[in-house]
């Protein structure tokens, strides 16, 4: 057949190639085919592959448009350099950005200690820069000190689930699990907006019978689907999961058999809800009794039940209490390890799982060992062919490092594909710790508003220019090849990580040759652990449309269901854990008599740095806006067109306003995807979770009065 036949059979033109890869965006990392210009190494158009299993040819708007940013006018093309904070930027070689950026980092350490130095990662790099990055911070920099963005999205459900069934991973069962629900619970996961596709899978379980259960403060796109909507205050949901775990006893609904044979301290549980009952909860969180009942009664009635928390739930002081109640809900139920039942968290950064799996979190070394476990750190230091007195011992959280950069602390900082400037709580007191930083520099394909107050900025690679894997929102380990070479002078993270390494004297343990070879020492450092990728390759991952872990050895299919049999502690069993409602740590008063949350929309993504450039997604949503309800905007005398004045304890913002179901008059929504003055968190605050360290970026107190006209 000739090329032109072939194109006319197929509709390709000739010149276009196709290539398979997976979305930049969220945790679902939705299999894409791109349709790309060889001679002009140009991608002209993206859409879902049928052929894969997670998205089935779905795809949402912002992964439909994702090619627009391959090639957009405001890429960072070459690496910029600046002496002092007020001097002007400069394009200069890599060797001078690097060589500079070395210099710095020896020079502090060598004043102020190896602790000085902090890397702030993210959850959007591949796993192989993620491992990098690990090592290189306890390797060549020798610094305890290294986090990432993830720190604001499922550490608290990490830490639940870590607690309860001795492993994390946000859902332990593959999505298709969801056909097989009858019931379906969502505590503070917005599906229609963060992870869309997710949102048709519920769609097509509740045609097949399934209910869906939604608890959100506000209406949202998720909950217009929902069969039952609970809509709590923000910051009780807690309280709304302990009067749930009540009704279920009352009603007979807990599985005694499954409890006895599977789960670990439940009497102790039983015992501490017996007084937590539906109107006790109402008190507190405003939903109607009946409305608790009706709940408790469907997750006992339509079996197997589902329950699914994000970070509406999580996002709090006493994040990982509140994932631990529901927990204990599906586990009570008898639920979890049965295909269409169980708990699972749902993770909205593009490699959220993998992002914390593999060693750029302040407690953990790769495949999911403990830096504070003498075994593992054992481990790890023989296979990096250090000894084990040489690596170093848990650092700083995330929001910590900031804090510390502000107090002095902290000297020096690099930033790999993240924008805190913008997605850290408290804003103008982090972005003051940003711009206080003698030296600070920033990895990114866009010049973000972090990148504003850097020393030195690398252009970085974006999704269709590089080849790694990353690890969905199932635990599925995937593999992205690079359609396209990358803009001017930008490369990826591995490599820069690798060149620096080499300066800093750590060469010998940074001899990579490529992206591959980097990958195959990841998974030897993974045997024999949780996160256990020791028999996957890349030729495995592409012939297997990805693979879940653990997968220990060359002839392992992988592990898509974790817990059908046992839990991952050494008894077998899962652990449930009794838990108190407590308030937020900044509840209402007379100065600011609302509650301010926080979330996303359908178009944007994360702190908007990639969104808010490509024109479809920016026109639709042009800037953030602030959601009350009819009651509180009649209440108010709000005028329609001008805009109110937001205000919290730490700054304001001016904001256009519009009006939404809110079924609680205190209720505020603002979405985060904006920077600058539009930010809504300069508004939010920075009280940590005591065991997950998580912001509690959804909920504080807050004032809302009308502008001048």
């Amino acid at each position: 057949m000739t090329l032109t036949m072939q194109a006319a059979v197929t509709g390709w033109e000739p010149g276009l190639s196709r290539f398979n890869t997976h979305c930049s965006y969220c945790a679902l990392q939705c299999a894409l085919r791109m349709r790309v210009d060889t001679g002009l190494n140009r991608v002209v158009k993206v859409w879902g592959r049928r052929d894969f299993p997670t998205n089935r040819g779905l795809s949402c708007i912002k992964g439909q448009t994702a090619h627009q940013q391959i090639h957009h006018h405001d890429r960072l093309m070459k690496p910029l350099l600046r002496k002092g904070q007020s001097g002007a930027f400069r394009e200069v070689s890599w060797k001078e950005a690097l060589d500079f950026t070395a210099d710095q980092f020896q020079q502090i350490q060598r004043d102020h200690g190896v602790d000085s130095a902090a890397l702030f990662g993210g959850g959007a790099l591949t796993n192989e820069a993620v491992y990098l990055l690990g090592k290189f911070a306890r390797v060549a920099l020798k610094t305890r000190q290294i986090d990432y963005n993830g720190r604001y999205c499922m550490s608290s459900a990490a830490a639940a689930q870590n607690a309860s069934f001795g492993v994390d991973r946000g859902l332990n069962f593959p999505l298709s699990d969801i056909f097989e629900a009858r019931c379906v619970l969502l505590v503070g996961a917005n599906t229609a907006e963060c992870l869309p596709p997710v949102q048709i899978f519920l769609k097509r379980a509740q045609k097949r019978g399934a209910k869906i259960i939604t608890i959100d403060p506000r209406d949202s796109r998720t909950t217009k689907i929902a069969n039952l909507k609970l809509s709590p205050r923000p910051g009780t949901d807690s309280a709304l999961a302990l009067a749930l775990l009540n009704e279920i006893a009352a009603q007979g609904g807990v599985d005694k058999k499954y409890v006895d044979e599977r789960v670990a301290g439940f009497e102790a549980v039983l015992d501490s809800v017996r007084d937590t009952n539906a109107p006790w909860a109402e008190k507190i969180t405003g939903v109607p009794v009946n409305l608790i009942r009706q709940a408790a009664q469907w997750l006992i009635r339509f079996n197997p039940s589902l329950i699914l928390t994000g970070r509406g739930a999580e996002q709090h002081s006493k994040g990982v209490e509140t994932v631990q109640a529901f927990i204990n809900i599906a586990l009570a139920l008898g639920q979890v390890g049965k295909i269409g039942g169980g708990f699972g968290t749902l993770t909205g950064q593009g490699n959220g799982q993998g992002g914390r799996e593999h060693g750029q979190k302040a407690d953990q070394l790769p495949g999911y060992r403990s830096i504070e476990n003498p075994q593992d750190r054992a481990y790890v230091a023989e296979a990096w062919g250090i000894e084990e007195k040489d690596l170093p011992r848990k650092g700083l959280s995330a929001q910590e490092i900031l804090q510390a950069a502000d107090s002095g602390e902290i000297k020096a900082m690099w930033v790999v594909g993240s924008n805190p400037a913008v997605s850290a709580p408290n804003g103008n007191r982090m972005k003051k710790a940003l711009s206080s930083l003698p030296f600070l520099a920033v990895s990114d394909f866009f010049f973000s508003e972090t990148c504003q107050t850097a020393q030195v900025v690398f252009p970085a690679t974006l999704f269709a220019e590089e080849e790694g894997t990353m690890t969905n929102i199932e635990g599925r380990c995937v593999l992205r090849r690079a359609a396209v070479r990358p803009p001017g002078e930008a490369k990826p993270d591995w490599w820069i990580i690798t060149e620096l390494a080499k300066r800093l004297g750590a060469e010998k343990y940074f001899s990579f040759t490529d992206v591959e070879t980097v990958f195959n020492e990841l998974c030897l450092v993974t045997a024999g652990a949780r996160a256990d990728y020791s028999g996957m390759t890349y030729n495995k991952l592409e012939r297997n449309k990805g693979l879940f872990w653990p997968c220990p050895d060359a002839n392992h299919p992988g592990t898509p269901r974790l817990f059908e049999k046992s839990f991952a502690h050494p008894d077998e069993k899962a652990r449930v854990k009794a838990v108190e409602f407590h308030e937020s740590a900044e509840p209402p008063d007379a100065e600011y008599p609302y509650r301010l949350t926080t979330g996303r929309v359908l178009e944007h993504y994360l702190s908007g740095n990639q969104t808010r450039r490509i024109e479809d997604l920016q026109s639709a949503v042009p800037e953030p806006f602030v959601e009350i309800s009819e009651k509180l905007a009649g209440k108010l005398k709000l005028r329609t067109g001008v805009k109110v004045k937001l205000a919290t304890r730490r700054g304001e913002v001016s904001l256009s306003w519009r009006t939404n179901p809110i079924q609680e008059e205190s209720t505020l929504f603002v979405p985060f995807h904006w920077g600058g003055d539009k930010s809504v968190n300069l508004l939010t605050q920075e009280a940590l979770d005591p065991v997950s360290r998580m912001p509690e970026l959804k909920v504080c107190a807050a004032n809302l009065t009308q502008e001048k006209d």
